[in-house]
């Protein structure tokens, strides 16, 4: 009967996906087929319903709505620009440089927003007709920005982190904040090892020098945005509030930036809330129907009998790992990054415990494996949106982005065997 669950569960959720069934409500629906197998009509449809409204039943989660408000305002309110120009300043003379600043402008303002979409078409609309302007192929300049959108998603702050620590039962959210620091910058680096490659074989032009003067006056100006990172990170560290206080101060913060910047208008703020509804929707909905399947899958012992298949390959953790990464990049592919985590998280999570993994580094593990998939078709976001951005087709960017695939891929495994780039820093600060 266990393994019935099993296939009716996967069977009805590949399939709903094939028909272009929304995967909210396909989650929903194979959820409730594999809970009637054992349970009536009535009493199962109640109780899916009543795991859904307490998966929401989160203070955490408040932190969700807030940061997307905060990332929309920022999105709008000129933050993007005086960044990009500040990435200019610090690398924009190197060979490549452009495609330097658009991986460094990416890193700051998905850090900033904590939203690797808002990110993509900020920095790619500024960027990519820059970068085409200076004599750069524009697939690979869409390329750059596709993938170089994903490191917001692990430079806190979060929103995948934060629900993440939701689906583990309450992980320090501080302390993923503060893991992913090191991992975010390592996939920068790597991405910009693979532009920096690329730039010399195409022999593409360095920027022009910035005087000093103008450096300071571009630095100063990128001070204002900078500091959203240090009191939203620095009062968690410092006890002054907790992850979900710092996400509300986070859009006061945001929208004092953008009023004074002039981008944004009291005008202006009905569109902000209403977009930034839309896509609080969408999230919550994702996480309800995905905590209600969650519960599902305890209720028919999924869990336990995927660990005992894995633990009867091996025991060896190398092993495992690289299993888990292989399912997680393959998973990645078809499933939206909010999902993936609220449904696999309680499948792999015991396992990797018991082979003495930590949680905040599975959960850093878990982050950078499923950006991958944030890249990809068919249901590759970042894809879409850079694609767009650039006015190209798919087929044209894939070619470009296979290197930074492999730096990606590259950048997982260090962060999946060497703990210490994702557990130093919150050892450092005691966590």
């Amino acid at each position: 009967m266990e393994y019935l669950e099993i296939w009716v569960l996967v069977i009805s959720f590949v399939a709903l996906l094939i028909l272009g069934v929304p995967i909210a409500y396909s989650i929903g629906i194979s959820g409730t087929l594999t809970l009637l197998i054992n349970v009536m009509p009535l009493p199962a449809f109640t109780t899916f319903s009543q795991r859904m409204a307490t998966g929401l039943d989160s203070f955490a989660l408040l932190a969700i709505p807030f940061f997307i408000l905060a990332g929309q305002l920022m999105n709008q309110g000129g933050i993007a620009l005086r960044l990009i120009d500040f990435a200019k300043v610090l690398v924009g003379r190197l060979p490549g440089g452009l495609a330097f600043v658009n991986v460094m402008a990416n890193m700051l303002f998905g850090a900033i927003s904590g939203s690797a979409a808002a990110s993509a078409s900020a920095i790619g609309s500024f960027m990519t007709p820059k970068m085409v302007e200076e004599g750069y192929d524009k697939p690979f300049a869409a390329a750059v920005n596709i993938t170089s959108a994903t490191t917001g998603l692990v430079i806190p702050p979060s929103n995948i982190l934060i629900v993440y620590s939701l689906a583990s039962g309450g992980v320090s959210i501080a302390a993923l904040f503060i893991a992913g620091y090191v991992p975010g910058i390592l996939t920068g680096l790597l991405l910009m090892g693979v532009a920096a490659a690329y730039a010399y074989r195409k022999n593409y032009p360095v920027g022009e020098t910035t005087g000093f003067r103008t450096g300071v006056m571009k630095f100063l100006d990128a001070i204002p945005s900078l500091m959203l990172l240090v009191i939203v990170i620095g009062g968690i560290l410092a006890g002054i509030f907790t992850a979900t206080e710092a996400s509300a101060i986070a859009v006061l913060y945001a929208l004092i930036l953008a009023l004074i910047y002039g981008e944004v208008k009291l005008a202006h703020i009905p569109s902000i809330l209403l977009k930034s509804v839309r896509v609080t929707s969408i999230v919550l909905l994702l996480v309800a129907t995905s905590m209600g399947m969650s519960w599902v899958m305890s209720f028919a012992n999924i869990p336990q009998n995927v660990s005992a298949g894995l633990l009867s390959i091996s025991t060896n953790v190398i092993v495992i790992l690289l299993i888990i990464n292989l399912i997680l990049l393959f998973v990645g592919i078809f499933m939206d990054m909010t999902p993936a985590v609220l449904i696999f998280t309680p499948i792999f999570l015991p396992i990797v415990a018991d082979l003495g993994i930590d949680p905040v580094h599975f959960g850093i593990i878990m982050v950078v494996n499923l950006t991958v998939g944030l890249c990809t078709p068919p249901v590759g976001s970042l894809l879409f949106i850079g694609c767009s951005v650039a006015d190209l087709s798919i087929m044209k960017v894939i070619r470009p982005l296979m290197p930074f695939f492999i730096a990606m891929i590259v950048a997982l495994m260090l962060i999946t065997y060497i703990p210490a780039i994702s557990l130093w820093l919150p050892g450092v600060f005691g966590y």
